[in-house]
């Protein structure tokens, strides 16, 4: 699969190392050193420097001197860049590329690589792994890789209280999202490339304390059908490849006790299996990550998914001869009905997490984040049960998903990004409930609003049957201008879809609103079929509800202004 990926782009590397783009899109900055890096990891799968007649040394010296000299130049590139180069021998002696680069590039690397900065979010990994190219290449005799992978769990100590990712660099904090996943697996690629192996084996328990926590969220995260991180932003193709990584590379470390084994293996298999049957156009062995029918996140172009995809590739199977996966797995069983709440972070601020609920009858299986969007409001991080195929929501673009949207004058507010006391249990007949409060209104921008009033948000999850209350109060009266609520209808890409996957049926999400005290009606069905702007990364979008109320409300204090609406999604399975 990876020689076919590559056999594919290879063609779109230019003379100056620069790269193509497909159709409709643009390049990015650090693509050269994404590309540097996948045509690293070939080789030290296969050991073969030519492809299809390509001279792959002389593409990878091409890229790595594009990257060095990208203005402004692109950290992550470089990072990429460095390791990529490190890929083709540990020493510049003996390193086919080094041989093939000119004085200035040389010159230019040393400059680079160097070069020191510091972030906050999940650049700090690229940042670790610029230490260790350094180090290994012999520019620097002072190996700093050991203190800056403190630094970057010290960080995230400081901004998580159980020890997960914090994409945030600013505002409100808790962006929680697949980077974390992102952050340890390139971390670990990078300590696997290091000259002294010594370093290596020391940092890997510090790695393991936090790549742990997300290896045992996949149980509970990953979908019967194999989808996995389907939340937050980047999601799509790299929320089953960050995932398969991690996993195997768990494995072969050792951090996956042996009980625990034939239960991963299923999972990765399920991952690998979604991956393949959802992204791989199988007849001519590339990735296609956007057409007519859906779209990715807006910042991975499809040279560079197709180039990331061929390194892991190539890295997924020298891991997966380390590990020794047998070949009859027993099938492990699938628990009835289970819910779970992942706690990220706990202070007197804010808490944030994800529930994790799923009824193996139907099928249903959804992730209902309560975190950040970040610098971009999107409905990718909303707080509604993501559970594509059933429950889905535009890529890139915002929209109230499930949630009830208020705007009070210049300040739209959502019961979304944080939460205050969240519980979780059972209730009657089995169902699960999750429940949070907001003592203060946030606004899309993530500002809270104090002294505007509060909401209560309970979620029931009973099999198939969702429901939701929304309960707001004002601490004085105040006018609402307008309140807006959305459902996207979808449907399963037609052609890229694991068989037996769940999508919606002819009566589609039976919703019913069972209470509404802000009076709003439901508008005539926006068809969006056409529209590139809704789309999914597993497919199209093709209608939009709304519920609106577009004139004022005047709301008082000590009245309980309640939405109550719940779904019995008609659930279908999509074949051949």
């Amino acid at each position: 699969m990876a020689r076919s990926m590559l056999s594919h782009n290879l063609d779109s590397i230019q003379p100056n190392g620069t790269i193509a783009p497909v159709d409709g899109e643009q390049s990015r900055p650090d693509e050269p050193g994404h590309i540097a890096f996948a045509l690293g990891e070939f080789y030290r799968a296969t050991g073969e420097g030519t492809l299809d007649g390509h001279d792959l040394f002389d593409l990878a010296a091409r890229c790595i001197t594009a990257q060095m000299f990208t203005e402004p130049e692109a950290e992550n590139g470089l990072a990429y860049a460095a390791l990529g180069l490190l890929a083709f021998g540990p020493s510049k002696e003996r390193n086919p590329v080094w041989e093939r680069l000119v004085d200035e590039t040389k010159e230019r690397i040393e400059k680079q690589l160097l070069h020191r900065s510091d972030y906050d979010n999940h650049w700090q990994a690229f940042n670790i792994a610029k230490a260790v190219a350094r180090f290994s290449l012999g520019l620097s005799k002072k190996d700093e890789t050991s203190r800056l992978i403190e630094r970057m769990v010290d960080r995230i100590d400081q901004t998580s209280s159980t020890g997960f990712f914090d994409d945030s660099t600013e505002g409100f904090g808790g962006n929680f999202n697949l980077y974390g996943v992102m952050s340890f697996v390139f971390v670990r690629s990078a300590l696997q490339l290091h000259a002294n192996s010594g370093v290596r084996d020391r940092k890997l328990p510090t790695l393991r304390t936090y790549a742990e926590k997300y290896i045992k969220m996949m149980p509970d995260l990953v979908r019967a059908d194999g989808l996995g991180w389907a939340f937050g932003r980047a999601g799509g193709v790299y929320g089953q490849m960050h995932c398969v990584s991690l996993i195997l590379q768990g494995l072969r470390d050792g951090w996956i006790p042996e009980a625990q084994k034939a239960k991963y293996f299923d999972i990765l298999r399920r991952l690998f299996l979604y991956f393949y049957e959802t992204y791989l156009d199988q007849e001519h062995g590339f990735l296609d990550l956007r057409d007519a029918e859906r779209t990715a996140y807006d910042a991975h172009t499809t040279r560079m998914a197709n180039f990331d995809a061929a390194r892991y590739l190539c890295q997924w199977s020298r891991l997966a001869k380390a590990v020794h996966m047998p070949a009859n797995q027993p099938a492990v069983e699938t628990p009835a009905r289970s819910g779970r709440f992942v706690i990220f972070d706990k202070s007197t601020r804010k808490e944030q997490g994800v529930f994790l609920y799923r009824d193996a009858e139907s099928g249903i299986h959804t992730q209902v984040p309560l975190i950040s969007c970040g610098d971009t409001l999107t409905s990718d991080a909303l707080p509604f049960p993501h559970c594509p195929g059933v429950f889905d929501w535009p890529n890139n673009v915002y929209l109230p998903v499930m949630l009830p949207e208020l705007t009070f004058g210049d300040q739209v507010t959502l019961p979304a990004f944080y939460g205050k006391n969240c519980v979780t249990g059972l209730g009657l007949r089995n169902s699960f409930f999750f429940r949070y409060e907001q003592p203060e209104l946030i606004s899309t921008e993530e500002k809270i609003l104090k002294g505007l009033g509060s909401v209560k948000v309970q979620w029931n999850f009973t099999g198939k049957k969702i429901s939701c209350e929304f309960a707001y109060t004002v601490k004085q009266q105040v006018s609402m201008d307008k309140f807006r609520f959305a459902l996207a209808i979808a449907a399963p890409h037609s052609q890229y879809h694991v068989d037996g996957s769940i999508a919606l049926g002819a009566e589609g999400h039976r919703c019913t609103v069972e209470k509404d005290d802000f009076q709003a009606n439901w508008q005539e069905t926006e068809v969006v079929s056409n529209d590139p702007a809704y789309r999914t990364n597993y497919g199209k979008i093709h209608y939009i509800q709304h519920l609106v109320r577009d004139h004022p409300l005047i709301m008082r204090p000590g009245h309980i202004y309640r939405l109550a609406v719940s779904y019995d999604p008609d659930i279908t399975r999509v074949d051949g």
